[in-house]
């Protein structure tokens, strides 16, 4: 009998995110686990402690709260694998006990009590969510008064203008008709509605001061330099998000092999040297249940 395949998210968190490549997951796991540490650092959180983590993935974030002392942690996740992960994780660390594991989205966290948490965590999760504003109602209800919401989210919408220009931040030179080709396969999938793209950080902070928080504090990064040189097989089967094909997979539903190859040769060079423009915006939100 075949190994049953991975979830979306698994397997986008296993292989995709980083292309297969060893070297950019241990590079990647480095950078999210500073993420994860300031997310952690914002919400103040103390030993002791009960810690929501929506939309857990990997579990970084709650890992994070156990090796501070927290009292309890709540994994919660739409994928069972991961939820599965974690729990093995928390296993084999001997963690299990100030452990449990939900599977609930964060627009509906109805497995998760009234008033039962200290701290509700999350990290790149509400740019997968389209109710957003439930999502906020959720993290006030679960949050015991005086309770600290911090979150981080990239903010898509600061990339747009790039993607006008170029593919995915590399000159498209001549090859501008192949280009747009792939990017409509992702246009396709996500177009400016989507979750990903329906929100920027003062859409943020709204949301969380119509569900009530107060204070509410946001922290915005933003950049623009030169890209990072990549392998090239890494960029290639890698992919943006869980819900959106591989590079690869993109050039073979939209390019015949000949300008599959023309493009390649094109856009090999520039990824392996980093001759691309690296735009991204973040946003730290920390708010307090009155």
């Amino acid at each position: 009998m075949s190994e049953r395949r991975r979830d979306i998210w698994a397997e986008w968190l296993a292989e995709h995110r980083y292309g297969g490549d060893p070297e950019v997951r241990r590079e990647m796991l480095e950078q999210l686990g500073e993420v994860s540490d300031k997310v952690l650092g914002r919400a103040a959180f103390a030993e002791g402690e009960a810690l929501l983590d929506v939309g857990c993935g990997e579990g970084l974030i709650g890992f994070g709260a156990l090796e501070r002392g927290a009292g309890h942690v709540v994994f919660s996740d739409v994928s069972d694998d991961l939820l599965d992960l974690c729990r093995e994780t928390a296993d084999a660390l001997g963690v299990l006990d100030r452990c449990s594991f939900v599977n609930a989205g964060a627009e509906d966290l109805a497995g998760i009590g009234d008033a039962s948490v200290d701290v509700v965590t999350t990290r790149s999760v509400l740019i997968y969510v389209k109710e957003k504003t439930r999502a906020f109602g959720e993290f006030f209800r679960v949050l015991r008064p005086g309770g600290r919401l911090s979150l981080f989210e990239p903010i898509n919408r600061f990339c747009l203008a790039e993607k006008a220009q170029g593919f995915w931040g590399y000159p498209s030179d001549g090859l501008s008709d192949l280009a747009e080709r792939v990017e409509r396969i992702y246009e396709e999938i996500q177009p400016p509605s989507d979750p990903m793209l329906d929100f920027d950080e003062r859409d943020l902070i709204r949301l969380a001061e119509e569900a009530g928080f107060f204070p509410i504090e946001l922290e915005l990064q933003a950049e623009v330099r030169s890209m990072e040189p990549r392998p090239w097989p890494a960029f290639l089967n890698s992919s943006g998000n869980p819900r959106i094909p591989t590079i690869a997979e993109a050039m073979d539903q939209a390019l015949t092999p000949d300008e599959r190859e023309r493009f390649s040769d094109h856009l090999r060079p520039l990824v392996e040297q980093g001759t691309g423009t690296w735009r991204m915006a973040t946003a730290y939100v920390t708010a307090i249940r009155p």
